[in-house]
């Protein structure tokens, strides 16, 4: 590709960032980078009644976490700058003006209220009002009005937006890198606000003026765009610019039923389907996060890469290098991709998994912190190792392996019925004493040792390593026994025998 690739992310400021949103993100990111090109962050944040404070920060941290980040954008200033469309409104009037002068936008100056009325005339026929060609002669604008009258109403002071004129009878051929060849008939399209009655351009109008002098040259963005993507390469035309290429994303969907991924689905079934938590600056209320929720990145981007994107091989495990080497926006799928919160957790067991035991015991040391508990690196490195297989998320470790730091205080009643019998706690003080003579006191020395003797005394294993397990641990679960009392030490174990007979 010979052109120099620009792309970007533009999000609206109005809340936390959708996963859907990352995904977008993500798109251009791969895209951007397997062309040697440049990702752009863009806020759009020109309807400011719906600005959510913090909001911004949300969005550029979730991309940092997600190890997406932007080249040019809010912070990392380039030359196309600046990066949110607030400050850059000193602009877009101008180009509004230029589409007035030109014939292709006009002023109008009907109320919110009169339109209203309009629909409901409209409704109440069978019909659906569209502002257009086929009515826009006959309603308040400055089509039907001479120049003198709208200047006149211009300078009085009295509200007005400015419209496109949406060519009429005419077939706009267009074309997507997803989709391929598609046709609207222009004659169906509504005249679009372009500029707002508050002095700010609506999306269509800023999205475009943007994209133009930041030099984007493929607009990758979410499929509920594409029914604005005729005004856009009207909007093009009509300016004398040349558009743009465009790809839409396929939508991410409900794991149940249709429609689209949403957050009620996600509060329902119990995964986050935000990057990061959010807390609601209005109501407080706390969503959750993969972050938060002990996902780590690698997994939630791979994960994310395979919704609407398909390599086209046997391969589903890949690092951001390799998601570049193989992205293209030809394996892109048109049809929506099904959310499956499952899919999510193996990716997840496999990105723990290939972690090392130490760079886990690192992050698990600060869950043991928050609990007051205080370990060594190198203990922690050893019971990780021996839990790691069974774990899918850091914060499993606890639940799993408790006992590896604080001795059980009360004993699984269904394990302590099956093996703790008459004769066990005669069996258990022979082997508190055996144990307390092994040295080193190590999971091999411990094995040998302690097998040899059930062998000797010809009892069934069942009838001592039960009850030992139940000693240590408190239940029937976790990694080989004699590996747990070496780890916890002779000390340890043979104070945890004891209290077993004593309490059973």
């Amino acid at each position: 590709m010979s052109q120099n690739v620009r792309v970007r992310f533009a999000p609206s400021p109005t809340g936390p960032l959708h996963i859907g949103g990352v995904r977008t993100a993500l798109f251009n990111y791969l895209f951007a980078k397997k062309h040697k090109g440049t990702f752009v962050l863009r806020i759009e944040d020109t309807d400011q009644s719906r600005y959510v404070p913090g909001a911004e920060s949300y969005i550029t941290e979730s991309l940092d976490w997600c190890q997406i980040p932007y080249d040019e954008g809010p912070g990392k200033e380039g030359d196309f700058g600046p990066y949110r469309q607030s400050e850059r409104k000193e602009q877009y009037y101008a180009f509004a003006k230029a589409l007035i002068d030109n014939g292709n936008a006009y002023y109008a100056f009907d109320s919110s209220e009169a339109l209203a009325d309009l629909r409901k005339t409209y409704e109440s026929d069978g019909k659906t009002f569209i502002y257009n060609w086929h009515n826009r002669n006959e309603l308040d604008n400055s089509l039907r009005l001479t120049p003198e009258e709208t200047q006149k109403r211009i300078e009085s002071g009295e509200d007005y937006v400015i419209r496109f004129k949406s060519p009429k009878e005419e077939t706009l051929h267009l074309q997507d890198e997803i989709r391929g060849q598609m046709t609207v008939d222009t004659s169906i399209l509504d005249d679009k606000v372009l500029f707002k009655s508050d002095g700010m351009p609506t999306y269509h109008l800023a999205n475009i003026v943007d994209d133009h002098f930041m030099e984007i040259t493929h607009v990758i963005r979410g499929e509920e765009w594409l029914p604005s993507l005729a005004l856009h390469v009207l909007l093009y035309r009509a300016l004398g610019w040349d558009a743009p290429k465009f790809a839409h994303l396929p939508l991410i969907l409900k794991p149940v039923g249709k429609g689209k991924l949403s957050k009620r689905d996600g509060d329902k079934l119990g995964f986050p389907v935000f990057p990061l938590e959010w807390t609601d600056p209005k109501t407080n209320e706390v969503s959750a996060g993969y972050r938060e929720d002990g996902y780590f990145p690698e997994a939630v981007t791979n994960m994310l890469a395979f919704l609407g994107w398909n390599p086209g091989t046997e391969q589903e495990f890949f690092t951001l290098d390799q998601l570049v080497a193989a992205f293209s926006l030809e394996k892109v799928n048109k049809s929506g991709a099904k959310f499956d919160p499952e899919k999510t957790k193996w990716f997840q067991q496999h990105y723990l998994q290939q972690s090392s035991a130490e760079e886990l015991a690192k992050q698990f040391m600060e869950i043991l912190s928050e609990r007051n508990i205080s370990s060594t690196l190198s203990y922690t490195t050893a019971v990780i190792s021996l839990l790691k297989q069974r774990a899918t998320f850091v914060s499993d470790f606890w639940e799993l392996g408790a006992y590896f730091y604080e001795a059980p205080t009360s004993y699984d009643p269904k394990a302590v019925k099956k093996g703790w019998k008459s004769d066990t706690a005669a069996i258990m003080t022979q082997i508190h004493e055996l144990m307390a003579g092994v040295t080193p006191f190590e999971a091999h020395h411990l094995q040998t040792t302690v097998k040899g003797w059930i062998t000797d005394q010809e009892l069934g294993f069942g009838k001592v390593m039960q009850p030992l397990r139940l000693s240590l641990v408190g239940a029937m679960q976790g990694p080989d026994v004699f590996e747990i009392a070496g780890l916890i030490g002779k000390e340890a174990t043979l104070e945890r025998i004891k209290r077993v007979i004593e309490t059973l």
